[in-house]
């Protein structure tokens, strides 16, 4: 299991080179690949690119597997992204009750004209409404919100 880097902490940074990044942009596009088809198709052997993934998930930067979910389908018909302006210094505090929320999929400490970024998926409008009006903005250290309702997405698989 990879160990996660706390965001306070500086990450190791080690170069990757071109078979590395090509490991990584076909397990994005296929997280169950093979170590067999994954050697194949970056012209190593089994034992090397096996050590590799390995590499790379305890350096950190591969933090996990998991499926890309067409929210929908998946019973999720709202989505959006939320921006919040927050009490200055509040960031720590706000992160940890926003984790606890139904439905964030994404959150993001961002510069600009506001604070901090969610991208949220609910059942519907109502169940949105009901997460920003009742629990985002009974957060004290949110100061004020904007929602961007999102009305079709299409996820992209991180290139070279």
């Amino acid at each position: 299991m990879a160990r996660e880097q706390m965001a306070d902490e500086e990450p190791t940074v080690r170069p990757l080179d071109p078979i590395d990044r090509t490991i990584l942009r076909l397990l994005q596009e296929d997280g169950r690949a093979s170590i067999r088809s994954v050697a194949e198709r970056v012209h190593v052997s089994r034992a090397n690119a096996y050590a590799r993934i390995n590499r790379l998930i305890e350096d950190g930067v591969i933090r996990g597997f998991t499926a890309r979910v067409d929210h929908e389908r998946a019973g999720h018909g709202a989505s959006a992204y939320i921006t919040l302006k927050i009490v200055q210094n509040s960031w720590r505090t706000v992160r940890e009750k926003l984790v606890t929320l139904p439905g964030v999929a994404h959150i993001a400490l961002v510069s600009g004209d506001f604070d901090v970024l969610l991208l949220v998926h609910t059942v519907d409008n109502r169940s949105l409404r009901e997460l920003v009006l009742t629990r985002l903005q009974s957060i004290e250290e949110v100061l004020s919100s904007r929602t961007l309702l999102v009305f079709e997405e299409t996820d992209l698989v991180v290139g070279d």
